[in-house]
C-alpha cells in the first residue's frame, strides 16, 4: 500500500505526503536527501530547474523533466512516462539540488532522453495503483512456488507493479545464470500481466528489503549508502578482527560494508609500523612478530625456539634493532629492549541510583510470620498455647519434676515461672488462665 498520509482532498487532487516524504511508512525515509537549497531563490531572474526526482517502490529513484510547468513540491504523487503506459511515483526532490544529484549519478540534465511527467496523479490513478500494490505479496508467494516446481536455483525477493497495473517486475537473486523462459510463460498465464525479470545482487536485495543490522540501526544500504564497494577479508585483517563469518557477514550474506569505513584510518596508522613479517636477529635467536597494537604503538615478538614467551617492544625499539641488523650486527637479546605492561585497575563506579539492578522492582515483600508455632527448647520442652476456657485436669507433673530444677530458668530466664509446679489448692477444677502457657516436660524419672 501507498503511504497512508498520501491521501487526496475532497476535490480529487492529491494532497501528497504530509511529512514531506519522510513519514517512515512504505520506505518513505529510504535514501532521502535533505533539500538544503529549498529556502534559496534563484538569482538574477533565472528559471527554476525543470527536472525533479521521483521515488518509486523501495527507494528506486529516477529523474524526470517537468515539461508541463507543473507546480510540484516534495510529497506530490505524479504520473510519469513508462514503457508501456504510465507509472505512479512520489516527488522527493525539486529545484537546483536535483541538478547536483544528476551530476552525481552521471545523468546529463541537458539530454533529450530524460522522461517526462504527464500530470499530477488523480484519485483514479491512485486507486489503480493501490489495487496493484495489494496484489504484490500473494503474487510473490505463488511465484516462489512456481520457481520451485521448475527446480530453478533462484530466489524471487520482490515484485513491483507498474502504476497502471499493466506490468510486473520480478526481482530475483541467483548465483549462476538461470534459464527462466518456461517460468515467464507460467507467470504470464497465472497472473495475466506483462512480466519482466530483473536480476539483482545480494547487496541490492538487502537494500530493497531493508532491515535492522547487528549494530541496532537500519541497514546502511537501505538508508544512505548508494555505491557498493567490494569488501575483502584483508580489511578485517588490517583491523585485527577475528575472521568469524558469523560476525563479519551482514544480512545479505556478504562481508559487512562497514568494514571499509575505518580501513583508511588503520592503513594510515600502519604506515609507521615495520612490516609484520619482519624478523629480528639476536644472539639468543631469531624473533618473529606475533601481535600488533595499532593504538598504543606496540609489537609483540617471540623467539622461534620459544613461542610461549612474548616480549613487548615499542616501534622505535623495533626500528633500532632493524637498523642494527642491517649493519650485520646482532643485539644481545629482546629482554634488553622489552617493556613491562602494567594492567590498569578497573574503575568501580558507585551505584547511587540502583540502576544496575534489573530486578530491583521484582523483589517480593517479606510476609510477617505468625508466632503461634511450637518451638522446642534445648532439653526437649515444647511450649504450647492452651485453648481458652478449658478446665485443667489435675496436676500430675509434680512428682515428675527432673533433678536440677526448672529447665526454663537456664534456657529462658526472661520467661515467667510456671504456676503448674506449685501445690494445688482446694479448687482443682478451676479453669486455667489463657494468657499463661503450659510447659510439658519429658518424664525422665519414670520407670
Amino acid at each position: 500500500m501507498a503511504c497512508t498520509s498520501c491521501s487526496t482532498s475532497d476535490g480529487g487532487a492529491p494532497k501528497g505526503c504530509k511529512n514531506n516524504g519522510t513519514c517512515g511508512t512504505d520506505s518513505c525515509n529510504k535514501l532521502t536527501v535533505f533539500d538544503w537549497l529549498s529556502n534559496m531563490s534563484p538569482s538574477n531572474g533565472e528559471a527554476i530547474f525543470d527536472c525533479v526526482e521521483v521515488r518509486f517502490k523501495n527507494g528506486r529513484k529516477e529523474f524526470f523533466r517537468n515539461s508541463e510547468k507543473l507546480t510540484l513540491s516534495i510529497g506530490d504523487i505524479v504520473a510519469t512516462v513508462a514503457s508501456p503506459g504510465h507509472d505512479i511515483g512520489i516527488v522527493t526532490l525539486t529545484g537546483e539540488l536535483v541538478k547536483i544529484q544528476m551530476k552525481k549519478k552521471g545523468v546529463n540534465h541537458e539530454s533529450n532522453e530524460i522522461p517526462k511527467i504527464y500530470r499530477k496523479a488523480s484519485q483514479k490513478d491512485i486507486d489503480i495503483w493501490s489495487v496493484a500494490r495489494d496484489r504484490e505479496e500473494p503474487m510473490k508467494v505463488r511465484a516462489r512456488e512456481l520457481a520451485i516446481q521448475h527446480k530453478l536455483e533462484m530466489k524471487i525477493s520482490d515484485i513491483e507493479f507498474q502504476g497502471d497495473g499493466s506490468k510486473a517486475t520480478f526481482y530475483y537473486t541467483a548465483n549462476d545464470r538461470v534459464d527462466f523462459r518456461l517460468l515467464i510463460k507460467d507467470f504470464a498465464k497465472e497472473f495475466s500481466t506483462r512480466v519482466e525479470m530483473k536480476q539483482v545482487g545480494f547487496r541490492q536485495e538487502a537494500a530493497r528489503l531493508g532491515g535492522i543490522g547487528s549494530c541496532g540501526r537500519e541497514l546502511c544500504c537501505s538508508t544512505w549508502l548508494t555505491d557498493f564497494r567490494s569488501v575483502n577479508t584483508s580489511a578485517a585483517r588490517y583491523q585485527q578482527l577475528s575472521l568469524n563469518p558469523q560476525k563479519l557477514a551482514g544480512q545479505c550474506g556478504k562481508l559487512k560494508c562497514c568494514l571499509n569505513y575505518e580501513l583508511d584510518t588503520y592503513m594510515d596508522a600502519l604506515k609507521d609500523f615495520p612490516d609484520y613479517d619482519t624478523k629480528l636477529v639476536t644472539e639468543k635467536g631469531d624473533a618473529i612478530c606475533q601481535k600488533q597494537d595499532i593504538f598504543k604503538g606496540l609489537m609483540w615478538f617471540a623467539y622461534t625456539n620459544n613461542f610461549a614467551n612474548w616480549h613487548v617492544l615499542k616501534i622505535d625499539q623495533v626500528k633500532e634493532i632493524i637498523a642494527e641488523n642491517k649493519l650485520k650486527n646482532k643485539v644481545s637479546s629482546l629482554e634488553d629492549f622489552a617493556i613491562e605492561i602494567t594492567s590498569e585497575p578497573e574503575k568501580d563506579f558507585n551505584n547511587a541510583m540502583g540502576q544496575e539492578s534489573l530486578t530491583r522492582f521484582d523483589q517480593p515483600k517479606k510476609k510477617k510470620k505468625p508466632n503461634r508455632k511450637r518451638k522446642p527448647n534445648a532439653e526437649g520442652a515444647v511450649v504450647a498455647a492452651p485453648a481458652p476456657n478449658k478446665p485443667q485436669q489435675g496436676n500430675n507433673n509434680n512428682n515428675n519434676k527432673p533433678a536440677g530444677g526448672n529447665p526454663n530458668k537456664s534456657n529462658k530466664p526472661h520467661n515467667k515461672p510456671n504456676n503448674s509446679n506449685k501445690p494445688n489448692n482446694s479448687n482443682d477444677n478451676k479453669p486455667a488462665e489463657p494468657r499463661k502457657p503450659i510447659i510439658i516436660t519429658k518424664n525422665e524419672n519414670k520407670k
